[in-house]
């Protein structure tokens, strides 16, 4: 590799790990990463701070990217959930922590605006200060500030109430064995009662078109779809995006990946990325 090659290389763990949390995808933040790389190789000029240089263009070209992101996203067939990524090798995916990491909070974030998305994923995730923030948003300091205070506290009124980690871990047991074995007695024992169930076909895979909601139906609709597929149907505990999920297997063959998000009381929100072009990344 030329000098220039492994200067990038050094930094393209955490590059990614931006643009995958600005824009949910692994095909979008690869092509963002590669954009960097092409504006990179071309830069003729010294640069004293690689890493802070290529961040700043890959923030810059996320935020872009995020505007034809939208876009598409408004004529995608059902749902749409963030792509799932392996995290096996590198659990916080490039960042010092492995915040604005999850499913849940990939979805959360698309209800920010982009300037918010990018302050909370460049603080939270990557513990970049104010003020490097307002200089890649090209702002004042205090409105960076600002912009990482309004996403917290909007993530915090959207997310659950904190469950220990051990209870999250028994329910979302109990909801994998149920839901492998059809119990419908079980499901509702670990549901909330205002429990949704979303599911990301994207047209290629089946999948509900709209999210399901409530203890009944989510559970009658979970317990129909064993039913319906007996032996072709399992379920199997699996990390996700750094933390507990489950992974889906039709007529032995991968199928899908899930998380759940619990509450006090129970299983608040079940996420299941059913689109095979999502899975490809977090199957390999």
């Amino acid at each position: 590799m030329s000098g220039s090659a492994d200067v990038f290389q050094q930094h393209r763990g955490r590059l990614f790990g931006i643009a995958y949390r600005m824009l949910g995808s692994v095909a979008e933040a690869e092509d963002v990463v590669q954009d960097a790389w092409l504006r990179w190789d071309r830069n003729d000029t010294a640069v004293e701070n690689p890493g802070a240089f290529l961040a700043t263009i890959v923030t810059r070209l996320s935020l872009t990217a995020l505007d034809s992101a939208r876009v598409r996203r408004e004529t995608y067939i059902g749902p749409w959930l963030p792509e799932p990524v392996s995290t096996e090798d590198d659990p916080t995916l490039g960042a010092e922590r492995a915040e604005a990491l999850s499913l849940a909070v990939l979805l959360l974030l698309e209800r920010l605006s982009p300037a918010e998305r990018a302050a909370y994923v460049l603080h939270e995730a990557f513990d970049y200060p104010y003020r490097r923030i307002a200089e890649i948003l090209e702002t004042s300091e205090a409105n960076a500030r600002q912009l990482a205070t309004r996403a917290r506290a909007h993530l915090a009124r959207e997310r659950d109430a904190s469950v220990t980690r051990q209870e999250r871990e028994r329910l979302l047991s109990a909801f994998i064995a149920a839901a492998d074995n059809g119990d419908l007695d079980v499901l509702e024992s670990v549901l909330a009662e205002d429990v949704v169930a979303i599911a990301d076909g994207g047209g290629l895979a089946q999948a509900a078109r709209r999210p399901v909601l409530g203890r009944d139906r989510v559970a009658s609709f979970l317990a129909g779809v064993r039913r319906k597929n007996a032996d072709r149907f399992a379920l199997y505990p699996v990390d996700v995006n750094g933390e507990p999920g489950f992974g889906l297997i039709f007529d032995g063959q991968p199928a899908g990946l899930g998380t759940v998000e619990v509450g006090p009381g129970g299983i608040t929100r079940i996420l299941i990325v059913r689109n095979p072009e999502k899975l490809t990344r977090s199957q390999s």
